[in-house]
Parts: structure tokens; sequence; C-alpha cells
């Protein structure tokens, strides 16, 4: 994926199938026992990521050796991590795990140095701000998403409301994001909202800095997902999008609007997570089919059955620019990997 990112950079020819450069395998004494949950680069530098999973680890991987730099061991599943795409005053990646205790690890200390209480059962996603280097947003299978300030003792600054605060005919649904479980969560590129999503199958868009559940609808969204679900939101679009996994593809929707755009179809089994590249306007999503899939909007849209002679007529290289809507997704690359899964 390095290389393929870089000869895009450079101008070169988009290839149209990925080759796997390099990885680690299943004999290397630093791999990962079970299912890896999350993977995230460093937000400053390439020459470091860092990966959680099912085996209760934490780790910190040198790019360039592939070995572990460091490794946070927790008591419990780890379900989620995530490092703030923007602080420059903290290295605090946020761990979602099995127990209700968020906990943040500290890159420079190498300890956890702090644990976040308010939730009731297992966090299944967690996400920083990336309009404040202390704002932290985590949602749970108590069906409760909080938004904290990590610098305050007290540390959580609001519990998301469905009602708006109004008086709930349900008792229990009162102070609750979703009437389920809440298993994924994403801030827009402004930081200005947070989407969520729960097994409900509701997807809500809510203020991030009052809280304020904002009515979108987005109809049904099906969510089946039993740990976290990775879902992702456009940068630099004129009309944003959010792009959520949903069986084996991928469904679009307007941010603002709740429209369902499209269903980008390509993977043969479940879609577990996609991932917006801004700087090239592509989406990037992962399948249990071992196959990981590069998509760009198309800028016109193609009559039925014309899907082919787009691809020969050069349709992969109209990526998005400026202020035109893209309602078509087209297919750019695969990358096959046998581990992927």
């Amino acid at each position: 994926m390095l290389g393929f990112l870089s000869a895009r950079q450079t101008g070169l020819e988009d290839p149209l199938r990925l080759r796997r450069a390099e990885s680690t395998r299943r004999d290397h004494p630093d791999v990962h026992r079970y299912s890896v949950e999350t993977v995230q680069w460093y937000p400053h530098d390439t020459g470091m990521f860092t990966s959680s999973s099912f085996d209760k680890t934490l780790k910190v991987w040198d790019t360039n050796t592939l070995q572990t730099a460091d490794v946070f061991n927790f008591e419990e599943t780890v379900y989620s991590h995530h490092m703030s795409p923007v602080s420059t005053k903290h290295c605090l990646v946020a761990v979602g795990t099995r127990g209700p205790k968020v906990q943040l690890c500290d890159l420079k200390s190498g300890s956890c140095s702090h644990i976040l209480q308010g939730h009731r059962q297992e966090i299944l996603a967690v996400s920083w701000s990336p309009r404040y280097d202390y704002i932290l947003a985590t949602a749970s299978a108590d069906s409760r998403v909080k938004l904290w300030d990590v610098r305050r003792a007290s540390g959580c600054l609001i519990t998301l409301d469905q009602h708006n605060g109004k008086k709930s005919q349900a008792v229990e649904s009162a102070n609750t994001a979703h009437n389920g479980k809440v298993n994924g969560l994403c801030f827009t590129s402004d930081g200005l909202h947070l989407l969520t999503v729960g097994t409900d199958n509701r997807m809500r868009l809510w203020n991030s800095s009052n809280g304020e559940n904002t009515l979108v609808n987005y109809g049904k969204v099906c969510n089946n997902s039993k740990k976290g679900l990775k879902f992702t939101v456009s940068c630099g679009c004129s009309s944003e999008f959010v792009f959520v996994p949903y069986g084996s593809t991928i469904a679009v929707y307007t941010v603002y609007s709740g429209e369902q755009i499209t269903m980008l179809k390509g993977h043969y089994k479940t879609v577990d997570c996609c991932v917006f590249q801004s700087n090239f306007q592509e989406l990037y999503s992962g399948s249990r089919d071992c196959n990981i899939l590069a998509w760009v909007p198309s800028l016109y849209e193609p009559v039925p059955d014309d899907d082919e002679l787009l691809h020969q007529a050069g349709g992969r290289y109209r990526l998005f620019k400026g202020g035109f809507c893209p309602t078509r997704f087209i297919l750019l690359s695969t990358l096959n990997h046998p581990h992927l899964s």
C-alpha cells in the first residue's frame, strides 16, 4: 500500500492491481495471535503504526523493520483504539476493551496514564476529535455515547441523548444514543459533527459542541456486527458522504441530508472496514474475501451496462476535483492478501 500511495503522489500510472509488498508472517514472533481489530498509522510519521487485537494487546510497530517497538497488555479483549490526528501536545492512544473503562496509553512513557470511567458495558468504539486535541468520543454496548475532555478530573463532558433531553416514555432509553449497542462512531472532517451507528439499525448525526441530535433521517442502516463497525466520512467534497459497510457492499449516504446515494458492490464476503483517503479522494475497503478494494468517484453517470466501457475509456483516472458532487463510485484496484481475514 505504501508503494501504491508513493506512485500516486509522483504521478505514475495507476496500478490496476496492487501487489502485497511485505507482511508479517504467521510464524513472526511479534504477530498477533487472534483477530486484528484496528490498525492506524502514527498521524505525524509513517515510520510507525499501531495495531490492536482480540489477543488483549496493543502493539506499536516500526514500519521499516516490521518489529514491535512497544506492547501494551490488557486484561480484556481489545475492540478498538485510536490516536488523535491533530494533537501535538500528547501521544495518548485511546483503547476500548471488553471492560467498561476507557484506557489511555501514553506512547512517550509506555504506560497506561489515564482511565475514564462512566460506561457500564464494553467499549466498542473510540475516536479523538479532529478539531480539539483533548476531546474524545466513546461508544459502548450500554447504548451510550460519551464525549470526554481528558484533561478534566471528572472527564465526561456530555452523554448523548437521542431524545435531546425530552422525557421519554421508556425510562430505559433515557440518556441513550441508540436503542441497542453503539458499535461505531466517526467525526466529520471538521470535527463539528459526530456520526454514530448502533445495532438498532440506525445512524445518527450529532452536534459535537452541544451533543444535540440533529434528527437527520438515514432510514434503516442495517448493522449486524457483533463487534466494532469501522465506517468513514469523506473529506473535501462539496457534499460530504458517509460510507457504511453493509454485508458484502458499502452503503453511501450524504451526511447532512441522510439521502442514500448508492451501494458499492465489488466484494464477495462481509466488508469489515473502510477508510477515505482525502489527498486522492479515494475510498479503500477491506473484506473477509481477503481483498482490499480502492474506489474513486466517477465524474459522470454511465448508461446501464457501460461499466466495462468506462474502464476502457480511462474512467478510473477521472478523480474528483473541487465542487463536483460524485454520485457513483467505480473500482480502481484490488489488493489480495491471503491472511487479510
